[in-house]
């Protein structure tokens, strides 16, 4: 069931991509195991999943300690600074970096264990003030008094729409990204999820967070 539901996913993103003018292979699927169960999760990564995602540290640590270290795991949640140590014994990717404060315990941390860790500047592309995120003004500044930190590279961006009613009313905000990454000559997009995951690979996603549609 999970392997049918990876290759139905992978078969969207093909036609999403192509519409775009884009390679399929771009685009890199994460699984994000919020709801699924150890089980679930060997599943998906027997169908060739290659990338998990995952919003809480503590809910983490049971799975991959379960599931092993064959996979990428992305911190995709908001991050509190006192869960940095544990988030990085844990995770390859943070995604959710959006203060100077949060990327300086990154980078401390990381310098602890002798590593560099990739991470994106999550933006909150719709201004709401019910989600994290740095407003689009911030993203300059918050780049300059982390550009020093030498153990944390920034690779891109992330956002997550606003709810709304049809997956095409998300593309603004998808838009808005990609074009803010092209300014400042970032690699890579994290945006789209099961709803609207099309309409942000139109728009330019390399990584897209996938979890309903797959684990149910």
């Amino acid at each position: 069931m999970i392997s049918a539901k990876v290759q139905a996913v992978r078969a969207r993103f093909a036609d999403a991509a192509r519409r775009a003018g884009r390679l399929p292979d771009s685009i890199r699927l994460i699984c994000v195991t919020k709801t699924a169960t150890v089980e679930q999760i060997c599943e998906a990564l027997a169908a060739g999943v290659t990338d998990f995602g995952e919003n809480r540290v503590q809910v983490a640590a049971p799975k991959i300690e379960a599931v092993g270290r064959a996979a990428t795991w992305h911190m995709i949640g908001h991050l509190q600074r006192n869960k940095v140590r544990a988030a990085l014994d844990l995770f390859d990717w943070i995604h959710s970096v959006d203060s100077v404060e949060l990327a300086r315990e990154v980078e401390r941390q990381a310098a602890a264990r002798g590593r560099v860790v990739p991470v994106l500047i999550q933006v909150n592309t719709s201004g709401e003030p019910t989600k994290h995120g740095v407003p689009t003004e911030g993203i300059g500044p918050l780049l300059e008094a982390i550009a020093p930190c030498a153990h944390l590279t920034v690779r891109g961006l992330m956002t997550m729409a606003p709810m709304v009613e049809t997956p095409e009313a998300a593309r603004p905000y998808f838009r808005a990204l990609r074009q803010m990454a092209e300014r400042l000559h970032l690699p890579e997009l994290s945006m789209g999820m099961s709803q609207d995951f099309e309409v942000a690979i139109e728009e330019g996603a390399t990584m897209v967070r996938i979890g309903t549609a797959i684990f149910g």
